[in-house]
């Protein structure tokens, strides 16, 4: 799983990130950009890391890359939320079709991040919801590169919103399945992690549609203080 969900992100960003960037074709960007694809990109890694060593038994490795792993988590919300400003900050004047989309797949990206990794620092000491809370919170980070890659493959010109959610429902449902199979039961926490997947795209178009997210949106806008 862990290995699926980081094939989306680095071939999606592989295609519109790193392979301009390795061949001096991405126009300039501002340094936070970068910064968070290190952050973005260090999770992913991680996160195989970490499933690496528990296949292995060496748990108490794991544990100590977990601290590490805490900054990571904290720097990729600290930057999601600043480039998701600039993002507003750049368009603000001439949006693309799909902005409001975009804005929704962001904050609710970082809010579900959050909410479900402080749970899984919580339950550290019951490792089967600790792994289901983290896989559970880095699903709300694939969109971006879902989006990326089926843009790309399928020459798109707007961010494939069904396609996207389809693909976080399957990985989704692969956990719940994965988690039933072992404990033949689903229990609370695995409910809530599946939720924070599921209900915001029940609730996205009434909210992108709404004219308190655009004011919302607006507001944002205004945070940022440099282009």
């Amino acid at each position: 799983m862990t290995v699926i969900m980081a094939c989306f992100v680095f071939s999606g960003f592989g295609l519109t990130y790193l392979k301009p960037l390795a061949t001096g074709a991405l126009a300039p960007l501002p340094p936070a950009i970068h910064v968070h694809g290190l952050f973005y990109f260090s999770w992913m890694i991680l996160l195989i890391t970490q499933a690496f060593l528990v296949n292995v038994k060496n748990v108490q490795l794991h544990r100590s890359v977990g601290t590490f792993g805490i900054v990571i988590a904290t720097g990729v919300l600290i930057f999601g939320a600043l480039i998701t400003i600039l993002f507003a900050r750049s368009v603000r004047d001439n949006p693309p079709a799909d902005y409001y989309k975009l804005m929704y797949l962001s904050v609710v990206a970082l809010i579900s991040f959050g909410a479900l990794f402080c749970l899984a620092i919580r339950n550290t000491h019951r490792p089967e919801t600790h792994r289901l809370l983290i896989l559970f919170a880095t699903i709300n980070l694939l969109p971006p590169g879902i989006n990326r890659l089926y843009m790309v493959l399928f020459g798109l010109t707007e961010a494939p919103l069904l396609a996207t959610f389809l693909t976080m429902d399957a990985l989704a449902l692969a956990v719940l399945i994965h988690h039933w199979r072992g404990n033949r039961r689903i229990t609370a926490m695995a409910i809530t992690g599946a939720a924070f997947v599921l209900v915001p795209q029940l609730l996205c178009i009434p909210i992108v549609n709404s004219a308190e997210f655009v004011s919302l949106t607006g507001a944002l806008t205004d945070l940022a203080r440099y282009r």
